[in-house]
């Protein structure tokens, strides 16, 4: 442990001697040399004592700590690794498999990990500082990076990377990995084909989107599809994909597009369906909107824990709009909008199971739910 204590900080002596020189040069108008090569003759000439696999060990650090992102480099060149939760220097999770474990990665001190978060953020073009302490952006291999910084964050930094596969599992797939039985399967393939509204529910972490993405590969080739989300998560087979992702207001506070300004120019894009990543806030009432005026077919997920805690919470949502439509009337266009609701559950093994295909149902006043499938567990 000391060794490895007596390394970190001399890489992290002879790093910044290195941005210096860097630096100095650049200031001369000099063109500076490869950086690996930079860093093996600044390590050759300050530590020629150390044997040769110490000292490339250095150049490997001194390269990594000053583009990569630090510590966490070898956590995402794991493919098992499905999250990164970094909660302060001195504490970093990752999630396999669904499981949540601890990890011996550790950040030097809070400049070392607040550098690898400039490092993460500044081919984004986004920032974080003390008026604007939370970030939530994505990364260029479509993984998902949220960052919250003191005096937020009270023990440090928090930064949280969810990542995305280039290509999700398909419905075959999550058969074979028992998220979806056989049965629910087929019928879920037949009411996407035949354009039933199916909203998927589930809490945090439970597969929503991927379940949603495997929904989408039922869609028709022909038809065209028009993807919503904040975060481009989403990888659709179709061939006729038009892809939108919302923007946060920029650092002066101007520019936001969100979800609801992207779902309404949407409907002037001549969809042959929508799929919204996640309805998450007013833009529920203008999805209820199109469901009710000819756009059927819709795709998209809800926070919930139920079924029927699936269509309250749209009622709510749409309820915040704020345009003064009675609840009566926001309950009817949900009973009318949506067809089906699939939800989602994460077990304690980590495994994720649909663990009920519920039917809309109602004759007229607030929408309920009626089971029409078995879980995939049981």
């Amino acid at each position: 442990m000391t060794r490895e204590r007596d390394v970190a900080e001399l890489a992290s002596s002879l790093r910044s001697r290195l941005v210096e020189r860097r630096r100095t040069a650049a200031a001369r108008g000099e063109v500076g040399g490869e950086l690996e090569e930079e860093a093996r003759a600044l390590v050759d000439e300050e530590a020629a004592l150390l044997g040769r696999a110490d000292r490339e060990l250095l150049v490997s650090r001194i390269v990594r700590d000053s583009v990569g992102l630090g510590p966490l480099e070898p956590l995402l060149a794991d493919p098992a690794v499905e999250e990164v939760m970094v909660n302060g220097p001195g504490t970093v999770y990752v999630e396999r498999g669904g499981r949540i474990e601890p990890t011996a990665i550790r950040f030097a001190d809070e400049e070392e990990l607040r550098n690898a978060i400039e490092r993460i953020l500044a081919p984004l073009g986004r920032r974080v500082d003390e008026l604007s302490p939370m970030v939530d952006a994505r990364l260029a291999d479509g993984s998902r990076v949220n960052v919250v910084i003191p005096p937020l964050a009270i023990d440090g930094p928090l930064v949280s990377i969810r990542r995305f596969g280039a290509r999700r599992p398909g419905p075959d797939q999550l058969v074979a990995l028992g998220t979806v039985s056989p049965a629910q399967r087929r019928f879920l393939a037949e009411a996407v084909a035949a354009r039933r509204s199916v909203l998927v529910s589930g809490g945090t972490g439970s597969g929503k989107t991927t379940l949603l993405n495997a929904l989408s590969s039922f869609i028709a080739p022909r038809e065209r599809v028009v993807t919503i989300e904040d975060a481009a998560e989403l990888r659709l087979q179709q061939p006729h994909v038009a892809r939108l992702e919302s923007r946060p207001a920029g650092v002066e506070g101007r520019g936001e597009v969100t979800i609801r300004d992207l779902l309404r120019n949407a409907l002037r894009m001549r969809p042959d369906r929508i799929v919204i990543g996640e309805v998450r806030g007013a833009e529920a009432l203008d999805l209820l909107t199109a469901l009710n005026t000819g756009h059927d077919g819709a795709l998209s997920t809800v926070h919930a824990n139920s079924p029927a805690d699936a269509l309250a919470r749209l009622e709510t949502l749409a309820l915040m709009a704020g345009v003064g439509l009675p609840p009566a009337a926001v309950a009817e266009q949900v009973r009318r909008g949506i067809d089906l609701v699939v939800h989602l559950e994460r077990r304690r093994d980590g495994a994720r199971v649909v663990s009920e295909v519920a039917e809309v149902v109602g004759a007229v006043g607030a929408p309920a739910v009626r089971p029409i499938e078995p879980s995939a567990g049981g």
